[in-house]
């Protein structure tokens, strides 16, 4: 498929210089670090803000790599040249949004064992049911970045607008991702009326995807 190739560009692309990656990789660990000397790790509070602290390490770190989603075009006027391609505005931009769900996610597993290890976390038993969370949390916030990269990809400003037309978008997503991943790190199961959080996380994810999906080709034409 058409998108997978983009995606795969991307990549590559990105694995080749790692300008995002290792900023947003330095600036999450750097984050978690802090956080550390900041609250005692051994003290019952940590456990009950835990996913709410990986959260916004994601958020924040995520910001980073996706500001480079379509700005990595600019130089040479290859985005003119993309959009200008036969290639559809909704597969250019669903290459792109899985490029950056699958460097986000490489963010977030490689996070997970460093934050188990500064907060005295044991995750692996829940290892399975904490990448599902991570991958519907992740998909919700790369379909929203990567539309609003399209959008501000011409402005001067970018690198803070993204973030402020993201964030407020993202709070339902993020509060059901924060509330279901600290139920996974406390060793419970997600049943019973926390079925609410994940029906709300999938719920953002569909609903995104697909008027992403419709408005894409009116930003890209614009």
């Amino acid at each position: 498929m058409v998108f997978l190739q983009i995606a795969a560009k991307d990549l590559r692309s990105e694995l080749r210089t790692k300008e995002s990656l290792n900023a947003s990789l330095s600036f999450a660990v750097v984050i978690l670090l802090l956080f550390s000397f900041a609250f005692d790790p051994s003290s019952e509070a940590v456990a009950e803000f835990s996913g709410g602290l990986l959260w916004l390490v994601f958020a924040f770190a995520g910001a980073l790599i996706l500001n480079r989603s379509f700005a990595r075009e600019l130089p040479n006027d290859c985005l003119e040249v993309l959009i200008a391609s036969p290639v559809s505005g909704a597969q250019l931009f669903l290459g792109k949004t899985v490029a950056s769900f699958v460097l986000l996610m490489t963010i977030e597993v490689i996070c997970l064992p460093i934050f188990g290890i500064f907060y005295d976390i044991t995750w692996t038993p829940q290892a399975l049911p904490l990448l599902g969370i991570f991958a519907l949390g992740t998909w919700g916030m790369t379909i929203l970045g990567t539309l609003f990269s399209a959008l501000t990809v011409n402005l001067s400003l970018r690198e803070l607008m993204l973030p402020m037309l993201l964030y407020p978008l993202m709070l339902p997503a993020l509060m059901a991702a924060m509330r279901l991943t600290t139920i996974l790190l406390a060793g419970n199961a997600i049943a019973g009326n926390d079925m609410v959080w994940l029906r709300l996380l999938i719920g953002f994810d569909i609903i995104f995807t697909v008027l992403s999906l419709a408005l894409v080709e009116t930003i890209l034409v614009r």
